[in-house]
């Protein structure tokens, strides 16, 4: 198994890398729509009807595909939320744990 690596800022950068995403998804989406335009004459019976379908609901699909990756977003700041607590919660355990050790009782003395 693998050892995963990561950084104080990785979920911070995934996280506003993914939000900065669902715009640029919903432009390629559109762009695909006026880029099949010229098409639209050469499709006749079921081809005809799903791009027709495609193009009265991209809206829709455009506004779902966004919603998508802002669920992903907001688990992605959750996440990065619960390991910065974890992180803290563990160096506050290990300092209360080192305050009450007693390290001079572990010193070897020769006598």
């Amino acid at each position: 198994m693998g050892r995963w690596d990561q950084g104080q800022e990785t979920l911070v950068t995934l996280a506003r890398n993914t939000g900065d995403r669902g715009e640029e998804l919903a432009q390629l989406v559109r762009a695909l729509i006026v880029a099949a335009e010229p098409l639209s004459g050469r499709f006749n019976g079921v081809g005809k009807a799903a791009f027709d379908s495609f193009k009265a609901h991209s809206d829709q699909i455009i506004a779902d595909l966004k919603g998508g990756l802002n669920r992903v977003n907001t688990g992605q700041l959750g996440m990065e939320k619960v390991f910065a607590t974890g992180d803290q919660e563990m160096s506050d355990e290990a300092s209360r744990t080192m305050s009450a050790a007693n390290f001079d009782g572990a010193k070897f003395r020769s006598t």
